[in-house]
C-alpha cells in the first residue's frame, strides 16, 4: 500500500516536472512574478532586520544617571556599587567621581580662571547601563534605583528609546499588512495558473472521474504544480534579495569607511531564509488547493 502511494505521488510529480519544462518560458515568468511580489514584504523584513542591527551597534543601551547626594560616605559609595554591580537588570556600572567630573568641566567650559565658582557643585554619580532595551522595564528599573539609599536623584532619557521601538513597531506592522495583502494575491494569481491548467485537461478530469478516480488523485498534480510554483517563486525572491543585498554593499562599504564602521547589509539567516520558501511554498499549495477544490464542486453541482 505504502508503494502503491509513493509511486502515485512520484508520477504526479515527474507528469508536472515534465509539463513545466515543456513550458519553460511560460513557467520563469510566472516564477518571476511571484518572486517579485514576495520579495517586497522579504525585502522591507530584511530592511528592517538590518536597521536593528544597525541601531544596536550605534550604543543604544539605555543609560541612567545616579546622583548622589552631596554628603554621602565612602562607605555608603562602596556598599551602593557593589549593590549596583550585583543588580540583575544591569550591565554595566561606571562611578563618576565628583572631583574628576568637576575638573574635567572646567576644563572643556574654560572655567578654570573663573573665580566665582570655586566651590564644586557637582555630586558623586553612578552611570550604569540597563540589560534590557523595553522601556517599561527601564523606567521600573530607574523608579528602583531612585529609592536607594543615598541616592538624591536617579535620571533616565529614555524618549529616545520609546522612539526607537515605536518605529520599529509601526514598521513590523506594516510589513505584516504587506505580507498579508501579497499573500491574498499570489493565492489568486497561483489560483488562476492552476484554473487554467485544470479548464485545459477538463475533458481528461471528466473521463478519470467516470473511470472510478477519487479527488485526490485529480488534485495531487496540481497541488505539486500549485507547490512547486510558490517555492520557485520563493527562490527566485531569495535570489533577487541577494542580488540587491550585493549591489547595495558596494555604496554602503564606502560610506560605512567614511564614519569608521565595517557595517554591511546581510541576508536572512538560515532559519528565516528556510520559514521563507516554506510560506511560499504553502501559499502555491493553499492557491492550487483553492482553485482545485473550487472545479470540483462545480462537477459535483452539476
Amino acid at each position: 500500500m505504502m508503494k502503491q502511494w509513493i509511486s502515485q505521488h512520484r508520477q504526479a510529480l515527474s507528469l508536472v516536472l515534465d509539463k513545466m519544462r515543456r513550458t519553460r518560458a511560460a513557467t520563469a515568468m510566472m516564477l518571476a512574478v511571484i518572486g517579485v511580489a514576495l520579495s517586497l514584504p522579504a525585502g522591507l523584513y530584511l530592511l528592517l532586520d538590518n536597521v536593528s542591527q544597525l541601531a544596536g551597534d550605534v550604543e543604544r543601551d539605555p543609560q541612567i544617571s545616579l546622583f548622589l547626594t552631596m554628603n554621602v560616605s565612602e562607605q555608603r559609595v562602596d556598599s551602593l556599587k557593589k549593590s549596583l554591580q550585583a543588580h540583575p537588570m544591569l550591565k554595566e556600572v561606571q562611578f563618576v567621581d565628583r572631583d574628576a567630573a568637576w575638573s574635567d568641566l572646567k576644563q572643556k567650559a574654560g572655567l578654570e580662571d573663573a573665580g566665582g565658582l570655586e566651590k564644586n557643585p557637582l555630586p558623586d554619580a553612578f552611570i550604569v547601563h540597563s540589560k534590557s532595551n523595553e522601556p517599561a522595564a527601564v523606567e521600573q528599573l530607574q523608579q528602583e534605583l531612585q529609592t536607594l539609599e543615598g541616592v538624591e536623584h536617579a535620571q533616565l532619557d529614555a524618549a529616545w528609546v520609546k522612539r526607537l521601538y515605536s518605529l520599529l513597531q509601526i514598521a513590523r506592522q506594516a510589513v505584516l499588512l504587506l505580507a498579508a495583502l501579497l499573500g491574498f494575491a499570489l493565492l489568486a494569481v497561483i489560483g488562476n495558473t492552476i484554473r487554467l491548467q485544470i479548464l485545459t485537461q477538463r475533458e481528461e478530469i471528466e473521463v478519470s472521474q467516470l473511470i472510478g478516480a477519487t479527488d485526490a488523485f485529480i488534485r495531487r498534480p496540481f497541488l505539486y504544480a500549485g507547490t512547486l510554483h510558490g517555492l520557485g517563486g520563493g527562490v527566485a525572491a531569495w535570489l533577487l534579495l541577494v542580488a540587491a543585498v550585493a549591489l547595495f554593499n558596494h555604496s554602503i562599504a564606502d560610506l560605512a569607511t567614511l564614519y569608521g564602521s565595517d557595517f554591511r547589509l546581510h541576508l536572512l539567516d538560515l532559519q528565516a531564509t528556510l520559514m521563507f520558501l516554506g510560506a511560499s511554498a504553502c501559499l502555491g499549495w493553499a492557491g492550487s488547493y483553492l482553485a482545485v477544490s473550487r472545479f470540483l464542486a462545480t462537477i459535483v453541482s452539476r
